[in-house]
């Protein structure tokens, strides 16, 4: 595949060299070596969060064939080819305060303008819903893009909605957003509230339709009953360590522990606040003033949406830069913890590209193949890596799927 991470060795070693030339500010030098460059060429590299429909729905001069800057999101197709970056999964999201008919309709208007996406560019990207696409698409030279939902408020505690997204490919659904549905409880609420019997529905029907259970974003108390209830294995489509950084969006070891004795994957994110406890602890000292300035936006700009979010992109920026700075070398130690804490089987990558903050030195999607030269450099195998990179997703993926033919034969 001649196009996949074009001379990316040569652009890690300019970037250095430029920094050494012309001094640039927090500027590293990072060479990637030959064996990490075929290694993670030849790996299947998974990113289970990728916010590209959300971020791009009404960019109407967004084009995803070129290449962009970084302050236009952090990922496109060149930089897709580049990074090395072979099957994200593109989240439907829509906020959580958006419920009921509505949401379900701005749901399907993104699913379509994701497939329409994918249309537009059929030399380059295939929609993929099973692992077998992913692999052969990789073997093409195709990009497989996926899809996955983030947020329980979007199936409007209607099964018949979840079978429809689920025929229009979705393959995983997250329980629930910043807030609590009326059936599954949110981390970004205080009641850690349980999942309900309507909740457990749903997890059966997930098991039964093949679309993978997303525990990111749920209470603690809903992960646990979601766990029970789950024949087959869950993930964590974005979340990081809890042990390193205390974030409620993070999992205890207890839970990694846990989904992982069920087969189940905690992608790693790769948003700076949930790596860093420092950067947390100074975002929580001004969150109250923050958040007004936030709500504010919406009397500010009542009928511009893309005004309020890119005011929204500038004070959110305006505070990271009051706190301290998050090198992307935390990514590699929140894998690393949670490799000894459940085992190299049960760790993937999920970045929440195009949704929020980076660390410093994962600009976007082309620096992915960093992971892969830290990881060797830490000295795991060349086979674990690939596991880490995608593998690992792929066979959760493979599981749910047996899962749902046996649940379809009784």
């Amino acid at each position: 595949m001649s196009r996949r991470l074009f001379c990316v060795g040569a652009v890690f070693c300019l970037v250095g060299v430029a920094a050494a030339l012309f001094g640039r500010p927090g500027a590293e030098e990072f060479v990637l070596s030959e064996r990490a460059r075929r290694l993670h060429q030849r790996a299947i590299v998974v990113d289970t969060h990728v916010d590209v429909p959300y971020s791009h729905f009404s960019k109407t001069e967004f084009d995803f064939s070129q290449r962009h800057a970084p302050d236009w999101g952090h990922v496109d197709i060149p930089r897709m080819r580049e990074g090395g970056l072979d099957a994200p999964f593109f989240s439907i999201y829509i906020p959580a305060t958006v419920t009921g008919p509505e949401a379900v309709k701005r749901a399907l208007q993104l699913i379509a303008w994701t497939r329409a996406l994918v249309e537009r560019h059929p030399h380059e990207l295939a929609l993929a819903t099973t692992a077998a696409e992913v692999r052969r698409l990789h073997r093409e030279g195709k990009i497989a893009v996926l899809l996955g939902m983030e947020g329980g408020h979007m199936i409007a505690e209607d099964l018949l909605v979840l079978r429809t997204y689920a025929d229009l490919g979705v393959r995983y659904l997250t329980l629930a957003h910043s807030r609590s549905t009326n059936w599954a409880g949110s981390s970004g609420e205080n009641d850690n509230r349980p999942l309900t019997d309507f909740g457990k529905q749903v997890i059966r029907e997930l098991n039964r339709l093949g679309v993978l259970v997303d525990i990111s974003h749920v209470s603690d108390q809903t992960f646990w009953d979601a766990l029970a209830v789950s024949e087959a294995p869950m993930i964590a489509s974005h979340s990081s360590c809890r042990a390193l950084c205390n974030h409620p969006r993070n999992m205890t070891d207890e839970m990694i522990r846990a989904l992982a004795r069920k087969g189940g994957v905690i992608q790693i994110t790769f948003v700076d606040t949930f790596l860093s406890q420092e950067l947390y602890e100074a975002q929580r000292a001004t969150e109250a003033e923050r958040n007004r300035r936030l709500a504010a936006l919406r009397d500010l700009f009542p009928n511009d949406p893309e005004r309020q979010r890119a005011e929204r992109e500038r004070i959110l920026e305006e505070y990271r830069r009051q706190g301290p700075r998050v090198s992307w070398e935390r990514i590699v130690d929140h894998i690393d913890h949670a490799v000894k804490v459940a085992g190299v089987d049960h760790v993937g990558i999920g970045s929440d590209f195009d949704g929020a903050t980076m660390p410093d030195g994962m600009d976007d999607c082309t620096s992915l193949p960093k992971l892969t030269e830290a990881l060797l450099r830490r000295g795991y195998s060349e086979r674990d890596v690939e596991k880490i990179l995608g593998g690992n997703l792929l066979r959760v993926l493979e599981q749910a799927e047996r899962v749902a033919q046996r649940l379809r034969g009784r």
